[in-house]
């Protein structure tokens, strides 16, 4: 009888969590209900194996609404009903039209109006809900002759009267008005609550045709759906067989190009890998990601294909994925197996530069009814609820910025904040609103509105209204096609250094980069700035902590590096016995020989794997099961619970103790979830490789490229220090050699227009073009008789330097833009110099000092380029120690001189601490460590350079300095102002790269809990 019923999903409408919403259908005694959210189908997937679960039967459809007044609702009859709908729907999603009153024609929909907005003639299928509060107005003759297309209507929107109240603050955040300016036009009756279905029907009692009308649509709604079954698109070619003879045909082919003719165990390896492809029925998945590969190297496009991909063979072969996985001894299990019904997805990266085109020919090639972007629900997050409920409850700004920044116990204690606490809690979790997943795309057999209505968010690419976990349970598989800039630092240096140097590099061949020497001593050095994932300030004390000078230590860096892995202790771990190989020994023979590479430690998932395999003699496809379930991917306790028991008793035949192998089970436990697949990592230190070999023998091509990718960890201050260490002479803009991106002659490197904040994009775009087309600018009056500037962007140019072609003083210029265009009329611009020879003025030679040039820079760029930081520094004073010598000073106090590059919050058990990273006047980079205690005395005041008392250590090779003492250094006072309270200001923009974590402390050595000797049984 319940034909209306919404759930959160009716975003900032319903209230009630789609299973809390079947739990009490259960409670009343309902036997059938309708899930019908407003203009979507997002939770219908749920609903329905819920209803299932209980005994419901489910009926599903939407409420359509415009403009917050309800047209009407649609019930599904089939699945032809649903798509119907959805096609509707979608139509008017694109076009953004508001929906039309009247329901179209549908062939397999039931309409149901409401007593208010229903037609004059309805149709077959359509009907009038006829609400409980409604019966009395019965007596009506008009009414009673509609009896026979009447039906009992019982919205559901809420359950409780404070669940009502949160449904009107939805409704004021959803409007941005104030809660109190709500009409009731705004929100829902009163009545439209869950009741028991006796009571509901005894409204009825006098027209049981109404009830027999409602019984009767019920049984003809039949919406079933087969949630087993794949719905990715089916074939590549046109059946099973034909796609399966072009995959081996393509995997032979690889096979000869990757291994040559006489490699037996990769010949074996892709045999093996087929025969489980072909069975799985999943021939079609790998052909359309090889087909998407195919078209991007047409295009000479770079790619990283990475994730648990790259533990295939065949994905190896077909030119999917750079990493060989007999190399690394990755497990395809890990990837695909027997038990694994559903593939993990290729994660693909490409240029940001280069995505959408790979997104324009998926959608072209595969048919645009066929291929959307995964939708995703963007829930209500601590800070946004308490700034959006705040906001309905006429709160100022300033008092929501305090709600919203400060824990809930730090909050006032007024009536008012009480309730936007009580109502925020309650709205954690909810979805607030539909947004496109990153990066997850579905390619369906059937047309995708089969399955969902579609939205067009303004990226252009159209989205289902489910998320990826839905797409999964309902038989999708999505495409991850991803963007990253650490490929467009790769692909542009490559473009750099041919234009540049006329040397054509082949990045894409791994062979000359992967393991390369030179490279290889930057790695264990830690200069690694500007390259993919190994260049954060962590990421580069982990490298010199381990000296790491290969790729396998690196892939293992790459892992040992991640928040899980680090958490539980296993870095720590890693580390100490990375460097201390005699002080420990394998727990057991079998960890020696399989985790060797890693000294016995589970730091890959694939770990998981070998231990289940080699010492519990576990098929490699249960031990991923087992890996699944702990690492909170697997979906049945049971499954889990059936492996465990599997593990024991194989342990138990093949002669093991019960102690030593309760112990090895609980290891597996304590590090499955926190563990990191190798397969990633290494394709991460693929990549990795690639940019460092870049770095190091192209430096200046390769710093430009990353400065015109907008950088990495860093600002791009850092990326044009790194320039100028690498022998790059760095110039301010100039109108006749800068672009709107960085350029790069031999090694002079002009900084681009896209560097200047405060000027226009189009403008700067519009120099670099009528440059091309009309030759390099003569003088400043030439310039602007070109380029249609107002006199405030000229002076920005003129302020950078970008006329130092001219000879001309820029005061000198000043006064030439001012006479030229302080009074001109856009109407005689054309005629202001014509063809006539430019006047020359008779100017007054006003000389600015270098310090001038310096704060102009730091005004317009945030950074000076014409000196260093240090030169701007009242003290002369450089410091004691330089940065290069701190690993000879030990437990020894140091005072140094340094510039801020960045820093880093991280919670201890005391509070939070800061990592930083600095400069000395060497331009050599160095760590600090600032304890809580520490900072309350001496805490950072922003971006400049510091004076630095503190104390060394050397852990592994690396050095840092834990500071008991620094203070912010003063520069010399602006020149450009008269008034000494101006005189610092510029000062205060220099900037700094600041981050935090929320993560748990780290585990101290003894909270470890990885034993360093064998067990003793």
């Amino acid at each position: 009888m319940y034909l209306n019923c919404h759930s959160f999903h009716s975003l900032r409408y319903g209230t009630i969590p789609l299973n809390d919403l079947i739990g009490q259908a259960v409670t009343c005694g309902v036997k059938a209900m309708a899930l019908t959210d407003i203009n979507t189908v997002t939770g219908i997937y749920d609903f329905i194996k819920g209803c299932e679960t209980v005994g419901i039967k489910p009926l599903v459809g939407m409420e359509f609404r415009s403009e917050n007044q309800m047209h009407y609702i649609g019930l599904a009859k089939n699945a032809n009903g649903l798509a119907e709908m959805n096609r509707f729907l979608t139509s008017y999603n694109f076009s953004k039209e508001a929906l039309p009153i009247y329901a179209p024609e549908f062939d397999s929909v039931f309409i149901i109006y409401t007593l208010e907005n229903a037609p004059e003639i309805l149709r077959e299928n359509e009907f009038i809900g006829l609400r409980p509060e409604e019966v009395s107005k019965l007596f009506t003759l008009e009414l009673k002759r509609k009896i026979a297309k009447m039906v009992v209507l019982q919205p559901v929107t809420f359950r409780t009267k404070k669940e009502f109240n949160l449904h009107k603050i939805l409704r004021a955040i959803d409007s941005n008005v104030l809660l109190s300016k709500l009409t009731e036009a705004d929100y829902c009756k009163t009545s439209e609550v869950l009741q028991p279905l006796e009571f509901l029907i005894s409204h009825y009692a006098e027209y049981p045709e109404i009830i027999q009308n409602t019984e009767k649509l019920i049984n003809e709604c039949n919406f079933t759906f087969d949630f087993t079954t794949p719905k990715n698109k089916k074939f590549y070619t046109n059946n099973r067989q034909t796609d399966i003879a072009l995959l081996t045909s393509l995997a032979q082919q690889g096979l000869l190009w990757r291994y040559g003719k006489k490699n037996q165990q990769a010949k074996a390896q892709v045999e093996k890998e087929l025969k489980v492809i072909d069975q799985l029925e999943f021939s079609g998945y790998f052909l359309i990601t090889w087909d998407i590969i195919r078209y991007s190297n047409s295009r000479g496009f770079m790619h990283i294909g990475r994730g648990s991909g790259a533990n295939s063979i065949i994905a190896y072969c077909l030119g999917i994925t750079d990493i060989c996985p007999l190399e690394l001894d990755l497990y395809f299990e890990r990837f695909l197996n027997e038990n694994r019904k559903s593939p993990p997805d290729f994660d693909i990266d490409w240029s940001w530069k280069e995505r959408d085109v790979i997104l324009e020919y998926i959608f072209n090639r595969y048919g645009k009814e066929y291929v959307a972007f995964c939708g995703t629900n963007v829930e209500f997050k601590y800070r946004s609820i308490f700034r959006e409920v705040g906001k309905v409850f006429g709160l100022p700004k300033e008092e929501l910025d305090l709600l919203a920044k400060n824990p809930m116990k730090l909050h006032e204690t007024n009536s008012i904040v009480k309730l936007v606490q009580d109502y925020g809690m309650m709205l954690e979790k909810y979805p607030n609103q539909r947004s496109m997943h990153s990066c997850g795309i579905l390619i369906s057999e059937e047309p995708i509105t089969n399955y969902t209505p579609l939205e067009m968010p303004p990226k252009g690419f159209p989205i289902v209204l489910f998320d990826m976990h839905v797409a999964e349970d309902i038989g999708f598989e999505k495409f991850d096609i991803l963007s990253q800039r650490g490929i467009g630092h790769i692909d542009d240096s490559v473009k750099l250094i041919e234009k540049n140097r006329g040397i054509r590099v082949n990045i894409r061949d791994t062979s000359i980069s992967k393991n390369e020497a030179v490279a290889n001593s930057y790695l264990a050095q830690g200069k690694t700035i500007g390259c993919f994932y190994i260049e954060s300030p962590a990421m580069r004390g982990l490298l010199r902590r381990l000296k790491c000078d290969n790729y396998k230590t690196l892939v293992a860096a790459s892992s040992i590096i991640r928040p899980g892995v680090a958490k539980s202790g296993m870095m720590k771990e890693y580390i100490f016995r990375h460097n201390n190989p005699s002080q420990f020994e394998y727990f057991h023979d079998v960890f020696k020989e399989q985790l060797g590479e890693t000294y016995g430690i589970m730091v890959y998932q694939e770990d998981v794997i070998k231990i289940a395999l080699h010492y519990g003699g576990l098929a490699a496809a249960d031990g991923d099961i087992l890996r699944r379930a702990m690492s909170g991917k697997g979906r049945s306790l049971e499954a889990l619970q059936k492996v465990k028991d599997n593990f024991f008793a194989s342990c138990a035949q093949k002669g093991h103790p019960p102690t030593l192998s309760e112990e090895i089970y609980r290891q597996i436990e304590s590090f499955a979830g926190y563990s990191f697949c190798k397969a990633h990592s290494a394709s991460y230190a693929v990549e990795s490789y690639q940019s460092l070999y870049l770095k190091v023998y192209y430096p200046v091509e390769f710093m430009v490229a990353v400065i015109n990718n907008q950088g990495g960890f860093y600002r791009t201050e850092v990326y044009v220090h790194e320039a100028r260490m690498a022998g790059a002479t760095v110039h301010n803009p100039c109108v006749n050699k800068s672009n709107y991106e960085t350029n790069v002659y031999g090694t002079d490197v002009y900084l681009g227009f896209m560097h200047l904040l405060s000027l226009d994009s189009k403008m700067a775009l519009f120099i670099e073009s009528d440059r091309e087309k009309n030759g390099d600018f003569l003088s400043l009056e030439d310039f602007i008789n070109r380029i249609p500037m107002g006199i405030e962007s000229i002076k920005i140019l003129i302020f950078i330097g970008a006329f130092q072609f001219t000879a001309k003083t820029k005061n000198q210029l000043l006064v030439i833009a001012s006479l030229l265009l302080n009074n001109l009329k856009p109407e005689n611009k054309n005629l202001m110099l014509m063809q006539e020879p430019l006047k020359e003025y008779t100017l007054p030679n006003l000389e600015r000092s270098i310090y001038e040039d310096a704060f102009d820079e730091i005004e317009l760029l945030s950074f000076p380029v014409s000196c260093t930081v240090f030169d701007l520094l009242q003290t002369k004073y450089r410091g004691e120690v330089m940065a290069k010598d701190l690993v000879i000073h030990h437990k020894k106090q140091v005072k140094m001189l340094a510039y801020l590059i960045s820093r880093k919050q991280v919670p201890t058990k005391k509070g939070n601490m800061y990592f930083g990273t600095w400069i000395d006047n060497e331009g050599t980079y160095f760590d600090t460590v600032h304890f809580p205690d520490n900072l309350l005395q001496y805490p950072f005041q922003g971006g400049g350079c510091y004076l630095l008392l503190g104390f060394v250590e050397v852990d592994y090779h690396f050095p840092t300095v834990t500071i008991a003492k620094m203070a912010k250094m003063p520069f010399v006072p602006d020149p450009r102002y008269m008034d000494a309270k101006d005189q610092y200001r510029t000062q205060q923009q220099i900037k700094e790269d600041v981050s935090s974590t929320h993560r748990a402390p780290y585990p101290q050595e003894h909270e470890i809990n990885l034993p360093r000797h064998k067990m003793r049984y």
